[in-house]
């Protein structure tokens, strides 16, 4: 399956999404199917949810506010809505009854960072792009943070969190959260390498596996987190800003998605002693 907006290096809406979805849960009906291999257009995976349009998530603007032109923030109760929709995505991405195979290039941010980590196997060049990128404009609670202190480790878990870093997938190679980190021209082969070999295994086999690891996931590191990740986003995005505070949502207000995102990282650079 190929997630396919290379324009906008595979970055996808909640239309998208929903679209996504659907797939995956076409081919999890298709008995003849064990492996979904998930890559990304043009040499991209994914960098996650489409930034462009943010709050357009929660649905059209509110009732104006004090006569003053300005459209209120998305409710609480709305954010709570839309975001427990959103998460289920991830959370029947990662119980998802197939094998998953990510084949990673390029960028896997936000999002996209997210489903290479849930991914069974996660093939990935050594010159990728990956990390939570959106915590510098969107706060520290984003995504599934249970995901992400198993997945990682809390220290590397704090560390991506807590300052939006992106790092290249060699720098994280030593700590063995992707299967293989490889060469960009020998990704595609690695995974379809992976996937052949999966392949081989019982069907039932599989599925009774992939309950099993869910299961144990569940009772060791994922106790509640069906609901705190989506009641963490909701509330820990709904931020509010002090002046010398980076509002990426007013910036791009005032000066596109394009420039903000320049100003973001000029505002987050930190030149090391």
């Amino acid at each position: 399956m190929t997630i396919n907006n290379a324009s906008r290096r595979n970055a996808y809406d909640p239309e998208m999404r929903r679209q996504m979805a659907e797939y995956l849960d076409e081919l999890a009906e298709d008995d003849d199917i064990k492996v979904v291999v998930l890559r990304g257009e043009g040499g991209v995976f994914s960098t996650g949810a489409d930034m462009g349009n943010a709050y357009a998530w929660y649905g059209p603007p509110g009732e104006k506010e004090n006569g003053n032109g300005k459209s209120r923030r998305p409710s609480q109760r709305r954010r709570l809505t839309v975001d427990r929709k959103t998460f289920q995505f991830y959370h029947d991405y990662m119980g998802y009854p197939k094998v998953t195979v990510a084949e990673v290039r390029g960028f896997a941010l936000g999002g996209g960072f997210e489903l290479a980590l849930m991914s069974d196997i996660s093939v990935v060049a050594s010159d990728a792009i990956v990390g939570m990128p959106a915590t510098r404009f969107l706060g520290p609670a984003l995504g599934g943070l249970h995901m992400f202190f198993h997945r990682l480790g809390p220290m590397l878990a704090r560390r991506l969190l807590l300052t939006g870093d992106t790092p290249r997938a060699a720098e994280l190679e030593k700590y063995g959260i992707f299967t293989e980190v490889v060469e960009d021209d020998q990704v595609a082969g690695r995974a379809d390498w992976w996937a052949q070999k999966i392949a081989r295994m019982p069907a039932d086999g599989i599925v009774i596996a992939k309950e099993a690891f869910r299961l144990v996931e569940q009772m060791q590191a994922f106790q509640g987190e069906e609901a705190s990740s989506y009641m963490l986003h909701a509330y820990g995005t709904n931020l509010q800003f002090d002046e010398d505070e980076f509002n990426f949502v007013k910036t791009r207000a005032e000066y596109g998605t394009k420039r903000a995102f320049e100003l973001r990282d000029a505002h987050f650079h930190v030149p090391e002693p």
